[in-house]
């Protein structure tokens, strides 16, 4: 019987691919999961194969949350966790009770750092950002298992804490891809993922002035959103942006196909999105969908390996705009070889390989 390993972050778990993705490898490989989130904004249903709980939070404001959280997370994993455990903390904002009783009981932690948090663009320059930055310096050079999203975190990871996490990019399974490109009339250029600052989707909704034949789709949701539909209310763009809403991953899957184009055009918000490599780049890869890049080093990397589509010289929207007439005048078509290429090599099953070496040796 494999180790028990007991997976934790802050998170209502609902739209989290990526820890769905591990958690159901692990599973699937004969670790006993039992992973745990939390209630916060909300705990729409959901089924795993595998054993899931939510903490509930009392919290109004997401600084009293994070506090609340961890101190429940402390005592749900000390009253599960044995000498056959290993710990799975994701992200920051959950690694301190893990860390605390890996110490305690004497059990492996593997620590899965899915950004760079303490560089995010929502805390720069407030009080949480000396916060979070205190508890990497305090605890991440004395980890002994970490993995991280990409390679240029893996970099940042060790020139700032001398350590080498191993990179398990957040691709999707593998899609054995048959389908006829849809006849899309207008064409459809596609935004998926939260609706955040510095993702670049309200340079996106200007350039639609530039582009005759085209809607833009947003597929999420997010703390920007009222603020980008009155955008497009006060532009008169109704007619060409359309909010479709949260999707859970299957059925995102879904509208991912049906795009002529995919747009990943983060700005540099700060070294997390400067360095990062954007779920749905790998998403529209894998559903060979070409994409309008940021010029931003994960992307330029992808982009250098494979012809997958258009990077933007800047975020103007002409430029933007630009970008994307030349996608959608070469077509999905086009780029079709290109992206059978990357989707073979950019996928899910080529990553859990790496995380199932982590596992092993925490195991072992």
């Amino acid at each position: 019987m494999k180790k028990k390993i007991i997976t934790s972050a802050f998170s209502n778990l609902y739209t989290d691919q990526r820890i769905e993705k591990v958690c159901r490898t692990l599973h699937e490989n004969g670790y006993q999961i039992d992973l745990i989130g939390n209630d916060w904004n909300g705990a729409e249903e959901m089924k795993r194969p595998y054993p899931f709980t939510r903490i509930h939070l009392a919290s109004k404001s997401l600084k009293t949350a994070y506090f609340e959280f961890n101190w429940k997370l402390y005592r749900e994993i000390k009253k599960r966790a044995d000498h056959n455990t290993i710990l799975h903390a994701n992200d920051i904002d959950a690694l301190i009770p893990n860390f605390l009783l890996a110490r305690k009981l004497n059990i492996p932690l593997v620590f899965d750092s899915h950004e760079i948090f303490s560089e995010m663009p929502a805390i720069q320059g407030k009080m949480s950002q000396k916060l979070w930055r205190y508890v990497e310096k305090t605890i991440i050079p004395k980890l002994q298992f970490m993995i991280t999203a990409s390679e240029s975190y893996a970099k940042w990871f060790y020139k700032n804490y001398g350590i080498t996490p191993v990179t398990v990019q957040n691709a999707p399974r593998k899609l054995n891809f048959s389908l006829e490109f849809p006849e899309n009339n207008p064409k459809v250029i596609l935004y998926q993922g939260a609706i955040n600052p510095f993702r670049g989707i309200d340079k996106m909704i200007l350039a639609m002035h530039h582009l005759d034949h085209a809607v833009l789709k947003i597929a999420g949701a997010g703390p920007q959103k009222k603020q980008y539909e009155d955008l497009v209310g006060r532009e008169n763009l109704a007619h060409k942006v359309h909010f479709l809403g949260k999707y859970k991953p299957e059925d995102l899957r879904n509208v991912t196909l049906t795009a002529d184009c995919g747009i990943s055009i983060e700005e540099n918000g700060g070294e997390s999105y400067y360095y990062s490599l954007p779920n749905k780049v790998l998403d529209c890869i894998q559903a060979r969908v070409p994409l309008i890049l940021s010029n931003l080093p994960e992307m330029q990397n992808i982009k250098r390996q494979f012809d997958i589509g258009e990077m933007i010289k800047d975020h103007q929207p002409e430029n933007i705009a630009s970008a994307v007439r030349k996608v959608l005048d070469k077509g999905r078509a086009g780029y079709l070889g290109e992206l059978e290429k990357a989707a073979q090599l950019l996928c899910w099953e080529n990553e859990e390989e790496k995380l199932l070496q982590v596992f092993e040796k925490a195991a072992g």
